[in-house]
């Protein structure tokens, strides 16, 4: 095999990753974070109404940073052998485009308008819109969520758009389409951002925006009109043709070439939502489960068409083919709040230093609570009589969305410690990862490996541990703690030609597992009890909330 080298770019919620393997032997020779300068200062985010947006040029500035840094420290030889790049993002996140698929809020009048931006996976401000569309799909002659789990999120495409459209009359003015943040990366390299034009991603297309073969593609014109005229064009807006994400997309404009620093020659990939190229990562296979953990999680799971054999699996977040390994059929769920529940009981801590102006003495000791409390509640006995407390802090992902869903503890009395009370939050982060594979398991998926990857899974034993006992599996840490930046480097190193089928690409570059969990049997025994006082708080918060 000759020379080569290949870049694996990587979009988190907070930072753009830059990795730079040799196709060889998968081997990392330079890696470089940088995080977006304007969503670091808090900017076009408002908690208290669930909305967060990313202005467009975080992703460029972010980009290019992480990229030069990382050839920086691997040489111009590297650079000037580097053959492909490919990129994974967060999704769903969306932006409204105009007709030359440019973002609006590139656009100098839209430029500090939020909705304008790009809408994070994690912005839920479509509640409204998400409930008429499954109320709509959920009576129509073809009902278009039966791929996504039966019902259709605001975390997602659709609803999003709408929403901006139905909020901003100057962003309803100037859109013409509505791009994915995947898409359109590969597009602004390419220098292919006609929206009509653009590889589209069969992942994000697939999971997110209702597309499915089976009826042409996207929902039609006549159903997105149904849930509101103001979708009336965007049917023939949006490129209908989708790519698994191992597909040529294009090759670096001049103008690309020269910002980045790489040859002209260098090959692009059609995008795909990190999570997906995180399983690629870790090293996915038939009866595992990858799970992508931090501030949220992402569960993927891959099948045959045997397997599938045209059931629809309820409640998850969609089952595509095509989406995460070519030739199989990809399926996601996951938490919309994993590691952000640690990091809020831990600023739930810290509050009183704020208040006293201690900010100073918060900040240096906050990164000391969560291990302080991990090795105290690993201490504590575990008996069925324990705290429980549901995952519901950001609403349900899966399984069956429900993001207006608030958590709910049980069991505190004055004698209840912070120790205490952190153990009850793992164990229920953990155990709304159980109600995940139980869905899947009803439906005829069998998992009997867990595969970790994230810094959740790299930085804490204690979580990993509840997870293996509340399981009852054993969990493999994948040693790579770049996972989703790898997955794209082999993207990339099958688009370009270098590997002939993203299987090959993952014999030879392939992530091997660091560490292993083991569950504990008499531990699980007491944790099915736990699950079950789990399920029935989560029933009386559920059927409380409506």
């Amino acid at each position: 095999m000759k020379k080569g080298y290949v870049i694996g770019i990587d979009y988190g919620s907070d930072s753009c990753r830059a990795l730079v393997v040799d196709v060889q032997d998968g081997r990392t020779v330079a890696s470089s974070v940088c995080y977006y300068p304007r969503w670091k200062a808090g900017m076009y985010c408002d908690a208290s109404q669930n909305r967060y947006r990313q202005h467009p040029l975080d992703y460029i500035e972010s980009l290019e940073c992480a990229v030069k840094d990382a050839l920086t420290e691997c040489g111009k030889e590297v650079a000037s052998h580097v053959k492909g790049i490919a990129f994974d993002t967060t999704g769903s996140t969306p932006v409204m485009v105009d007709r030359s698929g440019t973002p609006l809020a590139l656009l100098p009048e839209l430029s500090e308008n939020p909705d304008a931006m790009f809408i994070l996976w994690k912005d839920h401000t479509a509640a409204q819109e998400a409930a008429e569309i499954n109320e709509l799909a959920h009576s129509w002659p073809v009902d278009y969520t039966q791929y996504s789990g039966g019902s259709y999120s605001s975390e997602w495409f659709w609803a999003k758009a709408l929403h901006v459209m139905r909020n901003d009359a100057l962003v309803r003015e100037q859109a013409f389409s509505i791009v994915e943040h995947c898409d359109w990366m590969p597009a602004l390299l390419t220098g292919n951002t006609d929206p009509i034009k653009m590889k589209r991603s069969r992942c994000a297309a697939g999971h997110k925006a209702m597309w499915n073969a089976e009826w042409g593609g996207f929902p039609s014109q006549e159903f997105l009109s149904a849930i509101d005229p103001l979708f009336d064009g965007y049917r023939s807006h949006i490129s209908n043709e989708t790519d698994t994400a191992d597909t040529l997309a294009g090759y670096l404009t001049e103008e690309w070439s020269t910002r980045l620093g790489l040859p002209r020659q260098v090959a692009v990939a059609v995008g795909v939502i990190d999570a997906h190229s995180g399983a690629i990562g870790a090293g996915i296979e038939p009866h595992s489960i990858v799970r992508i953990m931090g501030t949220s999680t992402c569960d993927i799971a891959v099948a045959s068409y045997g397997e599938i054999d045209g059931r629809c699996i309820g409640g998850i977040c969609g089952q595509v083919d095509g989406s995460v390994l070519p030739g199989m059929i990809g399926m996601e769920a996951g938490q919309s709040a994993f590691g952000d529940i640690y990091a809020w009981f831990r600023q739930l801590l810290m509050w009183p230093l704020y208040q006293v102006g201690k900010d100073a003495l918060a900040e240096e000791l906050s990164d000391s609570v969560i291990p302080i409390l991990s090795a105290q509640a690993q201490e504590l006995p575990l008996s069925a009589k324990d705290l429980v407390a549901t995952d519901w802090f950001n609403g349900r992902r899966t399984p069956y969305p429900d993001l207006q869903l608030q958590a709910s503890i049980t069991g505190l009395t004055l004698g209840t410690t912070a120790p205490v009370i952190f153990k009850a939050l793992v164990e229920a982060t953990a155990f709304g990862s159980l109600a995940i594979i139980e869905d899947m398991s009803r439906n005829g998926i069998t998992i009997d490996t867990v595969i970790a990857v994230g810094g959740i899974s790299q930085k804490s034993p204690y979580v990993m541990q509840v997870l293996a006992d509340v399981l009852g599996m054993p969990i493999k840490v994948s040693v790579s703690g770049q996972a989703c930046a790898f997955g794209a480097a082999m993207l990339a190193s099958v688009a370009s030609g270098i590997f002939p089928s993203l299987e090959k690409a993952r014999q030879t570059m392939n992530s091997n597992c660091a560490v292993k969990y083991f569950p504990s049997e008499a531990r699980h025994a007491v944790y099915l009890q736990l699950y079950t006082r789990y399920k029935e708080l989560g029933c009386f918060s559920e059927s409380s909330q409506k």
